[in-house]
């Protein structure tokens, strides 16, 4: 399945988070609707932490893994020793963290054109892939 974006977490946090960020929580609700997204093994993980975690969590455990499960029904890329190594390389090609590496390398193995994030420079390309702050506007 051809996939248009890849979504970072920070996009899937915000769309659990329309009490405390509707107006970036609708973009990303919006984003979530879609059928043609992929993620990553990291990038569910990620957002189960996230989302539960601290004195008020986003969400139950329970209401976290429902969303996983959805998520996890589109495209999803496995965290191997592949992707390790290709995260790592990004990571020192451009001089950013590991994990925006292994989110860069995870949606070039997807075929994603697009990566949706806050955390990346907006604009810029890596490799195959460019990344897009969805938020800019809001």
């Amino acid at each position: 399945m051809p996939i248009d974006y890849f979504l970072d977490t920070n996009v899937l946090i915000y769309a659990v988070s329309l009490k405390t960020e509707p107006m970036k929580g609708a973009v990303a609700e919006l984003m979530m609707t879609r059928d043609d997204f992929g993620t990553s093994g990291q990038v569910l993980a990620e957002f189960y932490v996230q989302a539960t975690r601290g004195k008020r969590p986003l969400l139950t455990p329970d209401e976290a893994g429902r969303w996983m499960e959805r998520m996890a029904r589109m495209p999803c890329a496995d965290v191997d020793p592949p992707l390790v190594r290709a995260g790592a390389s990004l990571s020192r090609r451009y001089r950013i963290s590991y994990w925006d590496g292994a989110i860069l390398a995870a949606a070039e193995r997807l075929g994603a054109p697009i990566v949706y994030s806050e955390d990346l420079n907006h604009g810029q390309t890596y490799g195959s892939v460019r990344v897009e702050n969805p938020f800019l506007n809001v």
